[in-house]
């Protein structure tokens, strides 16, 4: 089964919540909840599961539980396909 790993940078208590991809390829994600008790890490999950169209239950953050610089292991797509679907979501 595919399976791809992705780096992003998030910042909590955004004003508007997001997934934007930069020209370098980087991937911001912004979030209205604040980083406590994994509300920010939750609110990650189901901006990148949204923004994905995927299930929520195929994304794990594999590091940066209390950083704001993680890695999210994705389930069942390529870094390719996941790379191209926030772009075209973009």
């Amino acid at each position: 089964m595919a399976e791809a790993r992705i780096s992003v940078r998030v910042q909590p208590k955004a004003r508007r919540a997001g997934v934007t991809v930069s020209e370098a390829g980087g991937i911001t994600v912004r979030v209205s909840a604040p980083p406590e008790r994994g509300k920010a890490n939750a609110a990650v999950i189901e901006a990148i599961a949204n923004a994905l169209a995927v299930a929520p239950s195929v994304l794990k953050i594999a590091r940066g539980n209390t950083s704001r610089d993680k890695v999210l292991v994705v389930e069942g797509l390529t870094k390719d396909e996941v790379m191209s679907r926030l772009l075209n979501g973009s």
